[in-house]
């Protein structure tokens, strides 16, 4: 929804006067904005590959439908789609007409996909590399509420495209703002990299839920990381619920989990387990070639569990970019293998792992 109504923002934005106008041949206002909110909510039309099982969605999720090579293509389909559909009305379009303002569209969906954390093939089909700049939680209510105020304040200035062009302004200055605290957050693991004399590590910073100040920090070095939830602005830590028995107690727990930057408290996790029976099972699940879709998605990947059967054995592996505080681990996947001998299989049964 927030994909749409940016779309729906932007052709606001870049209406011209003469979108005013019915006999102009141009699309008229409401019918620009419309095509806006349909051509930017088009890219996740993907999402039919959740039909197959949620390993394929998420191996070639943000793949071809937000390729930047493939934009002219999409937005042209998306036109022709939309010229056919407005012969069934009392004034057609021709395609031409819908071209503009969907690869308009369409843009603004990759670009506001680019920005959070979960990865984008811009150059797909030619490159599988996800693209990220993680800057802005993939659900912020104050991301998504500039696009609504700058919208309804367009209602009340039906002749004026400015209220949207401010919009958009302050969209990106709050994304803008949303980077200078990336900065921060990634300053932060630096410091613990030095006071911890960690040698060739890596720093990364992701943004997280409820606030603009929430991060997680990953330090990342050989096969172990170092994370930790901070809140940036935050100087007290809270107090978590006692019972989580409502939206409110739901809500309170995950800001709970965000600690202070001087209070942090950094967690170790292995990718392949902690001791040398669980590492040597660990690896030899995880190279299966079953397994390469999630090898490829998986950007900070850390054994969650290994199962013991008596006729199997199964091993599970999270993305640590998905953990949230107070929340099941979400995007899960593992492999079972019959026997100490037989062939390793993708987990299909939920119930394997205690979780959907």
């Amino acid at each position: 929804m927030t994909h749409a109504l940016s779309g729906a923002l932007l052709a606001r934005a870049t209406a011209s006067p003469s979108h005013h106008a019915p006999d102009t041949g141009q699309l008229t206002l409401h019918a620009r904005m419309t095509v806006g909110f349909i051509a930017a909510a088009f890219p996740d039309a993907d999402f039919v590959l959740r039909a197959i099982d949620t390993l394929t969605y998420i191996t070639f999720h943000r793949g071809i439908t937000h390729s930047i090579i493939l934009l002219p293509f999409w937005a042209w389909l998306v036109a022709w789609l939309l010229s056919n559909l407005s012969r069934l009305s009392r004034r057609p379009y021709p395609w031409q007409a819908f071209y503009g303002i969907t690869a308009l569209g369409i843009g603004i969906h990759i670009a506001g996909d680019v920005i959070t954390s979960y990865g984008t093939m811009l150059l797909a089909p030619f490159s599988r590399h996800a693209f990220s700049i993680p800057f802005t939680f993939i659900i912020d209510p104050y991301f998504t509420g500039i696009i609504v105020i700058g919208l309804v304040t367009s209602i009340f200035k039906p002749k004026s495209r400015y209220p949207a062009v401010a919009a958009l302004l302050i969209l990106g200055c709050y994304v803008g703002f949303q980077g200078i605290l990336h900065s921060r957050a990634v300053e932060i693991g630096e410091a613990y990299v030095k006071n911890h004399r960690l040698k060739e590590a890596q720093v990364h910073a992701f943004p997280q839920p409820l606030s603009p100040f929430n991060w997680k920090i990953i330090v990342s070095h050989d096969d172990d990381y170092e994370v930790a939830s901070v809140n940036l602005w935050r100087t007290q830590e809270l107090d978590a619920p006692a019972a989580e028995s409502g939206l409110l107690d739901w809500w309170e727990a995950i800001a709970a989990g965000y600690q202070p930057v001087s209070t942090a408290k950094w967690t170790r996790h292995s990718r392949f387990g902690e001791t040398e029976r669980q590492s040597a099972l660990a690896r030899e699940a995880w190279r299966q070639e079953i397994f390469a879709g999630f090898r490829h998605f998986a950007v900070f990947p850390v054994l969650d569990r290994i199962e013991y059967y008596p006729d199997a054995v199964c091993v599970s592996f999270l993305d640590l970019r998905f953990i949230v505080p107070s929340l099941q681990p979400s995007l899960v996947f593992g492999l079972c293998r019959e026997g100490p001998h037989g062939f390793w299989h993708l987990a299909h049964d939920p119930g394997l792992f205690g979780r959907d």
